[in-house]
């Protein structure tokens, strides 16, 4: 009878234990409110790690929200309607050169340069910068990273903005490709998977790659406010390593596991499209394999800034960027 107690006991704990391990976790999981600066393949590592469950297993739920703008994305970061906000560093760099106290503070970096294509009405296989003398470029929200690097990119090709070559600044990034279709200047700058899906539907054609052409750039990253590292770093650092996670996956995976992977996010994308945007973004060195945003691109990202005539004073590292929870 004791063996059997005993035998009862032991077979009630594993019951318990297994339960336990099956037991759903959806009300364990911490809810953080995510707001991206658009939606594009470009962020491929933030939807595989959605995809893929490494939120969850660091005990996050995540709710993204399309902001359309980086100027939204701070703005919902500082008025406390979103956790997280993801979109270039620069706006962290102008909300803490106004002086505001709870400034925003970047801690993760996921793209490796721009994520943009330039496209124009007709196919150019032989396109050189040159040829844009006289044009007009579509390029986004003055002050925007689209824009600023377009300019950095021109100048480079020795162009000079506004006398041999014309950016068009005054709208926001969702409505660039509506206006191109509509006759609205010679080329525009675009993201994936956009410009691959106008292309094929000969309403547009890549003439160049803005990433390729600008190097390594710190182009979208993660911020906060500072008080809410201060309140809550273990979130912080839990949000950190997924997205670390989704990185890495990325490197090591082709195109066509990728575009599986984040198919859930682009529904409505043929097969085709996803795989050669990604090919494209991964050939040209687009994302991070971890998210430390290094000390030198980032002056070097306010140096592009300020000679596109954006920046007043440069923003110190120490204040802006933290390194703490990037994995070691």
């Amino acid at each position: 009878m004791k063996r059997i107690i005993l035998l009862l006991s032991v077979l009630l704990g594993l019951a318990l234990i297994l339960a336990g391990c099956g037991k759903s976790s959806e009300g364990e999981l911490t809810k953080v409110r995510l707001s991206e600066v658009t939606h594009s393949i470009f962020y491929a590592p933030q939807y595989v790690a959605l995809t893929q469950g490494f939120f969850e297993e660091e005990g996050l739920e995540i709710e993204l929200i399309n902001s359309q703008g980086a100027d939204k994305v701070m703005t919902a970061v500082l008025s406390g309607q979103v956790d997280i906000g993801f979109a270039g560093p620069e706006a962290c760099v102008y909300v803490y050169n106004e002086g505001r106290e709870d400034y925003g503070v970047v801690f993760a970096q996921l793209t490796n340069g721009d994520g943009t294509f330039l496209m124009g009405r007709e196919p150019e296989p032989d396109f050189k910068w040159s040829d844009l003398k006289g044009k007009t470029i579509i390029g986004g929200r003055k002050g925007g990273m689209p824009a600023i690097v377009l300019q950095y990119v021109l100048e480079k090709n020795g162009l000079k903005v506004g006398e041999d070559v014309f950016i068009d600044t005054t709208m926001q990034f969702a409505a660039m490709p509506g206006a191109f279709m509509g006759g609205q200047g010679d080329y525009v700058i675009l993201f994936e998977p956009t410009a691959s899906t106008m292309e094929k539907e000969g309403k547009g054609y890549i003439v160049a790659s803005l990433g390729e052409e600008s190097g390594e750039v710190p182009y979208t990253a993660y911020f906060t406010k500072k008080s809410t590292i201060k309140k809550n770093p273990e979130l912080i650092a839990r949000f950190t390593r997924a997205i670390y996670k989704g990185q890495q996956w990325v490197a090591t995976h082709s195109p066509e596991e990728i575009a599986r992977a984040i198919k859930p996010h682009f529904p409505d994308e043929p097969d085709e499209i996803l795989v050669k945007a990604i090919k494209r973004y991964k050939d040209q060195n687009t994302w991070k394999k971890d998210p430390l945003l290094l000390e030198s691109d980032f002056y070097l990202l306010q140096d592009i800034i300020k000679a596109a005539g954006e920046l007043d004073k440069i923003a110190p590292y120490e204040k802006v960027v933290t390194t703490e929870f990037v994995p070691r």
